[in-house]
């Protein structure tokens, strides 16, 4: 899943799977964002398969867009 990172004006970092509507993470450094989202992600994933849901089939869990 594809991780895109934009800086704030306030100096916050987002980072968001567009994948996955909804899914964001901010941090005060783009490490700190990377990690929230993924581990929103993670957890999203894990409740789709909990509930029966089919997961989407990725081949790496995690690319961050440069």
């Amino acid at each position: 899943m594809r991780v895109e990172t934009e800086k704030e004006e306030d100096g916050r970092w987002i980072a968001e799977v567009p994948a996955l509507p909804g899914a964001m993470g901010y941090g005060s450094t783009k490490k700190e964002a990377i990690a929230k989202v993924e581990a929103l992600v993670l957890r999203a994933l894990a409740d789709k398969i909990e509930h029966g849901e089919e997961p989407p089939e990725v081949s790496h869990v995690f690319t961050v867009a440069a």
